[in-house]
């Protein structure tokens, strides 16, 4: 299925129907299809001779989230162009070698951040246009004139469902970010694959509350719920203020959200609610929910259904986990989504008995073109016809998949494997912990060994022998962390991962971790 056909269908069915609300204003699902259809042919205008775009050529963006996202995310998937999701949050440098590695030719950014563009500009001879959004900027064409410089109709352009149309860059946590080019195929699985797990339909208002440059809000809820005909509540920035008001003001039914922001919401002081009277679905992935926030969640909003997913830029949704699968199978991601093929596998790509520990790998038309213009890197994720994840896991007899670790966390200690998530797990069930990270650093005798960052809860009390107290009555000695500090906050990716790499990097400078 293409993408714009999504879009298209659901205009057919509900024109008038607000398909994206934003700070008080609404536009329309026959607005959106409009509007995407002139940002296509403005794109595409007549020929690259005159500014225009060849298909599969790279259309960048740099924007908060806002219509105008929802408006070239279709727009440039209807030109034959391949939009480039690009983060708010890199620095000039970054942002440099991310628009010049991805061979973007047209660029449409935020005005806010011109001062950030202009300061790349010079070192970027492949951008030959501007489009800014949101106000003028100097050397840019505004967004609005752009759009009028294109057709409102369909273009007569051939794309075909393998074709390139998306790319996302990883979040980070390790080295460059790599491109993560999809096509419309890969992107349309698994926005059916969430429409039919998370139950998302054309009655839903859903808040989309992370931001678009990456794949969770952007392919993960954005798209399935334009697929569906239901409207999209845009947050561009997070704040627990916001989201709460959008909430109320738009009777916010469904959103996506990483732990982070969960537990942010349920501790923030003076929480009513009756702000999410209608607030019945939350999905929630990319770090470990504590179990606290779980439970908070259900007991101040009892008809909130939770449902965990696990997925990567690389594959999309693969694992589901919904609520009634609790409190049985909690601590698993859950089981096989209902479109996809997972198996947890050894080195040499065959599945292990249940319970062993392997590498759990995806395949199927779910799966990532490439990692743009990587191809060592794309040669490492595919073998033996799978695409492996880089994730540790387990698999039950009924199919249920719990996550151990990142491989290349993975800490080893006097020749003992150890995980650092097995740790966290331990350290999460101290009522006092509100985050924690465990990683490896370097010890003379073990090689290395386990510590532990966390972040307490507001009003809690507790000290570093009260936790390493906590994990001796639960953990093997040599599994128990040697040092843990107290952190008032984490670095994080923009989805709320904790990067790891930052705090492990300081303790391996000038020396090699060995794996």
């Amino acid at each position: 299925m293409l993408t714009g056909d999504m879009l298209r269908r659901s205009a057919e069915r509900f024109p008038e129907k607000p398909a994206i609300l934003w700070q008080g204003t609404k536009l329309g699902y026959r607005e959106l299809d409009v509007a995407a259809n002139r940002l296509a042919n403005a794109l595409i205008g007549n020929g690259l001779a005159k500014g225009g775009l060849a298909k599969g050529a790279k259309v960048g963006i740099v924007c908060r989230n806002r219509p105008e996202y929802g408006i070239a995310f279709f727009g440039a998937a209807r030109s034959g162009g391949v939009l480039v999701n690009i983060s708010v949050l890199y620095a000039p440098e970054e942002l440099q070698y991310v628009l010049d590695k991805a061979d973007v030719e047209i660029l449409l950014f935020e005005h806010v951040f011109a001062d950030k563009i202009a300061a790349v500009r010079a070192s970027l001879p492949k951008i030959g246009r501007y489009v800014s959004i949101g106000g003028e900027s100097a050397g840019a064409t505004g967004f609005d004139a752009f759009l009028a410089e294109g057709a409102p109709t369909l273009p007569e352009i051939a794309i075909h469902e393998d074709d390139p149309f998306c790319m996302t860059y990883t979040g980070g946590t390790t080295g460059r970010p790599k491109g993560v080019l999809a096509s419309h195929r890969n992107r349309a699985i698994t926005a059916h694959t969430v429409m039919v797990e998370e139950a998302i339909d054309d009655r839903d208002v859903v808040g989309i509350v992370t931001p678009l440059f990456h794949v969770a809000a952007l392919n993960i809820m954005f798209q399935p719920t334009v697929l569906a005909g239901g409207t999209c509540a845009f947050l561009s920035k997070w704040s627990v203020d916001d989201f709460t008001a959008m909430a109320r003001d738009t009777g916010m039914t469904a959103a996506f959200m990483v732990p982070t922001q969960a537990s942010m919401v349920v501790s923030a002081p003076g929480f009513d609610a009756a702000n999410f009277r209608a607030w019945t679905k939350l999905s929630f992935a990319g770090a470990p929910m504590p179990d606290w926030v779980q439970r908070e969640l259900l007991e101040k909003l009892p008809n909130l259904k939770l449902t965990q997913i696990y997925g990567q830029s690389e594959v999309g949704v693969v694992t589901v986990l919904p609520h009634w699968h609790l409190p049985e199978k909690l601590g698993s991601v859950g089981r096989q989504a209902y479109n996809v093929d997972i198996a947890v596998v050894d080195g040499e790509g065959r599945p292990v008995k249940a319970g062993e520990v392997g590498e759990l790998v995806s395949r199927g038309e779910n799966v990532m073109l490439e990692y743009y213009k990587e191809p060592e890197q794309t040669a490492a994720f595919f073998r033996h016809g799978w695409g492996w994840t880089g994730d540790l896991a387990t698999v039950d007899t009924d199919g249920f998949v719990t996550l151990i670790d990142r491989s290349k966390d993975m800490i080893i200690s006097g020749g003992e494997n150890v995980y650092p998530k097995e740790i966290e797990n331990v350290l999460y069930a101290h009522e006092a912990v509100s985050e924690c990270a465990v990683f490896g650093i370097p010890d003379d005798k073990w090689g290395e060994v386990p510590v532990a960052y966390v972040r307490l809860r507001s009003e809690a009390d507790v000290s570093e022998e009260d936790l390493v107290a906590h994990c001796a009555e639960r953990l093997a000695r040599f599994k128990r962390p040697r040092l843990v500090k107290f952190v008032a906050d984490f670095p994080k990716t923009p989805i709320g991962k904790i990067q790891k790499n930052v705090l492990r990097e300081p303790y391996w400078k000038d020396r090699e971790k060995k794996i």
